[in-house]
């Protein structure tokens, strides 16, 4: 597996929808991946498999809001088949440092509890807990984990 990172533009929208729906029971829709690559405050770093075909290069998707300073994580995913493996870290890694170079210092995120390998990822790129906000998730009323990193 050959990753390469790259940021997403309006025609990525369709790509990025195909692995949103098979992450997530409540997905979001081609036209607010669309919008989302249009906004000039967003950041979406899309993770590619170099060795698949060009319509099926990419695996994963990080999307963040930068505003004063700060990154806001709005949604993660990578496709099931490449879970485990380190996609998610090396995914991280990589937009911490585009936040780094477009001015921010913190970060900020919300996640599922039951979420645990999310959580240790976080934690590992030194995100902490800062508060809940309950019934956060609509499908289900799960409560968010609010987390921090305010020394990126």
């Amino acid at each position: 597996m050959k990753l390469a990172f790259r940021e997403m533009v309006p025609e990525d929208a369709e790509a990025v929808e195909k692995v949103e729906k098979a992450c997530f029971a409540v997905p979001w829709s081609r036209e607010s991946f669309w919008r989302e690559a249009a906004n000039e405050n967003t950041l979406y770093l899309l993770v590619l498999d170099q060795d698949l075909s060009e319509e099926d290069q990419i695996i994963g998707y990080l999307g963040c809001w930068i505003l004063c300073g700060e990154g806001q994580i709005t949604n993660v995913a990578v496709s099931p088949a490449y879970r485990g493996k380190g996609v998610g870290t090396e995914m991280l890694a990589k937009l911490i440092e585009l936040v780094k170079e477009k001015g921010g210092t913190a970060m900020t995120l919300e996640v599922r509890p039951s979420n645990a390998p999310a959580l240790a990822l976080y934690r590992k790129f030194g995100f902490k807990e800062a508060g809940r906000r309950p019934g956060y998730y609509h499908d289900n009323g799960e409560d968010a984990i609010i987390m921090w990193n305010t020394k990126i």
